[in-house]
């Protein structure tokens, strides 16, 4: 074979594999003999030689994936690929030298990712291929009564939804080793004690700047007393370790903080290995430079944390990365907190996390918002401090200029609804309406015959007199000859005008009476209103949708015709759920 198709081979099975995560034969075989198209006599050997190379590099880890992209200069393209998506979103960091800018994300795998997380882990990411470098995933997973493998796998499988491709993942529980070793560095040195106080006693001497009387203990006593608390010898909120801070700063972070505790439970990666535990505070800074981190981004609500961490780096003499903060990004209408919406979870005010009036990254993926919209929406806040609490339409409308293209049109008729029986110029019809008025997207083909009953918006033919006429939407003029109520149900009658659409005719959507399905839209609503759970935050709409609904799939994205755009939730017995996407 020759050498410039294996090399080909090589080349696309690779930049498949990185871009995708996996490599599949099928998705490259095409693009590597579109370039060699004088050996097409060839495909049944290319396309062997293509599955034993995609066999070999999906059996790669990690980084021997990345050492053979470097080889073939593929790492280089396809973060190219990705600077280029987002090119007109410029993010300077400070101190940046180009190809060695390395950030980290470090989610706690203690619930779902949300709004805010989008913004921090697209700033993390965006920001190293804005220099060539890369980005960490790591977990601080440090609490073992919150972290759970279950959120670690949802954490993975929401960042690689937006398209995020960490160069390694990491667990802060693996190091905890190494963070004992540093805690009893600094104790020697004197900047940390064990206290034995009560969590009372704690907090009531930091507001009165009142330093400990445990301060007192020599460095090998708090040596013995912290390799007691490693041991296990004490019992939670029996001893913590403790920061020589300084009690006279303004900054009351500063004020003698927590390094260590006890939590004694079961952890979901080291099992019943550990019962002394790190705070973020601490093993943040230190992970941060042991990991090779140049530049930690986090948001502002930790830059009075700022002096504690460069100050533990400091005294452990450790390579200080630069801390870059950003403002905090929330919705409005929609909290971020854990605090808030765990309560409405647990009495069942909201569906759980990825109810669609939440702001989770789960929420939105089944509300039908795309990924891109996610990333462009966050990404054009920058790293700006300026707090920011947008409303959801800035989102919605970056989402709607993504989907209206491949969105296909269907015919909904909410409740309350009216029926029209057509007399029609013949006595069978066949109608094929385009999926989308612009877009290649297929038709479907509607029969109807002389008589036939179809249902049309209330609203639409309440206010009519007989004589008036209207368009029903891809079908044909109708003018209304008769309309009377009929066991609360407006009832008309109608016949169809031969000639061309008047001017300001209306157009109305419509479906046939007997093959009408039944559907209901749930319409997500801001689910706080000045800082209360509002009641009627969700709001649904029952009416009918056409026959063809019932072919499209779960999570397909449709634009109900003057209504809006839904997706496809789930298919029920009696009906079909759609979710209200946006307008």
């Amino acid at each position: 074979m020759d050498e410039e198709i294996i090399k080909e081979i090589k080349y696309q099975v690779l930049k498949n594999a990185l871009e995708y995560k996996k490599a599949d034969a099928n998705k490259v075989i095409g693009k590597i003999i579109s370039q060699f198209p004088d050996k097409k006599n060839q495909i049944k050997e290319i396309l062997e030689l293509t599955k034993k190379e995609v066999e070999r590099i999906n059996s790669l880890n990690p980084e021997e994936l990345e050492q053979e992209a470097k080889k073939y200069n593929v790492q280089k393209e396809v973060e190219k690929k990705i600077k280029e998506d987002f090119k007109f979103y410029k993010i300077n960091l400070p101190e940046a030298k180009r190809g060695e800018v390395i950030t980290r994300f470090p989610p706690e795998p203690s619930g779902y990712l949300h709004i805010g997380h989008a913004k921090a882990i697209c700033l993390d990411y965006y920001a190293a291929l804005e220099y060539e470098g890369k980005m960490l995933l790591r977990f601080d997973d440090t609490n073992p009564q919150k972290a759970k493998q279950e959120y670690v796998d949802l954490i993975k499988k929401e960042i690689e939804w937006l398209g995020i491709q960490p160069y390694k993942e990491s667990y802060s529980s693996d190091y905890i080793p190494t963070l004992y070793n540093y805690a009893k560095e600094i104790i020697k040195l004197g900047r940390a004690y064990v206290c034995n106080c009560s969590a009372q006693e704690i907090k009531e001497n930091r507001i009165k700047k009142i330093r400990c009387s445990c301060t007192r203990k020599t460095s090998s006593k708090n040596l013995e007393d912290f390799q007691a608390m490693i041991n296990g010898e004490y019992n939670q909120a029996e001893a913590i370790l403790r920061f020589v801070g300084d009690m006279e700063s303004e900054n009351t972070v500063m004020h003698d903080p927590t390094l260590f505790r006890i939590i004694k439970a079961f952890h979901y990666r080291q099992k019943e290995k550990y019962v002394c535990w790190p705070t973020y505070d601490f093993a943040a800074p230190i992970l941060d430079s042991i990991e090779g981190v140049t530049h930690a981004m986090r948001s502002k609500e930790y830059e009075l944390r700022d002096e504690l961490y460069y100050k533990i780096l400091e005294i452990l003499r450790l390579r200080k990365p630069t801390v870059v903060s950003f403002s905090r990004l929330a919705i409005k209408g929609m909290p971020v907190s854990k605090r808030l919406i765990t309560p409405l979870i647990e009495q069942k005010l909201v569906e759980g996390y990825d109810d669609p009036r939440l702001p989770t990254l789960a929420a939105f993926r089944r509300r039908g918002i795309k990924a891109e919209a996610i990333k462009e929406f966050v990404l054009a806040f920058g790293l700006t401090k300026v707090e920011s609490e947008p409303n959801l339409e800035k989102l919605l409308a970056i989402n709607k200029k993504l989907i209206d293209g491949s969105s296909q049109r269907r015919f909904f008729v909410p409740w309350p609804y009216a029926k029209i029986k057509l007399q029609l110029l013949t006595e069978f019809r066949q109608l094929s309406i385009k999926n989308h008025p612009i877009s290649n997207l297929g038709q479907r083909i509607i029969e109807i015959k002389n008589g036939q009953i179809v249902y049309v918006p209330a609203a639409d033919v309440e206010n009519l007199k007989e004589g008036e006429r209207i368009r029903l939407k891809d079908f044909c003029s109708i003018v209304i000859t008769k309309k009377e109520m009929k066991k609360d149900e407006l009832y008309l009658e109608a016949k169809e005008i031969s000639g061309g659409i008047l001017e300001n005719e209306k157009k109305i959507q419509w479906v046939k009476e007997d093959e009408k399905i039944l559907a209901k839209v749930y319409i997500p609503k801001e689910l706080y209103v000045e800082e209360k759970y509002n009641p009627n935050s969700l709001e649904i709409v029952e009416g009918f949708v056409e026959k063809s609904c019932q072919q499209d799939k779960e999570g397909q994205i449709v634009q109900f015709e003057r209504f809006g755009f839904v997706i496809l939730d789930k298919k029920e017995d009696s009906y079909l759920k759609y979710i209200f996407s946006c307008k």
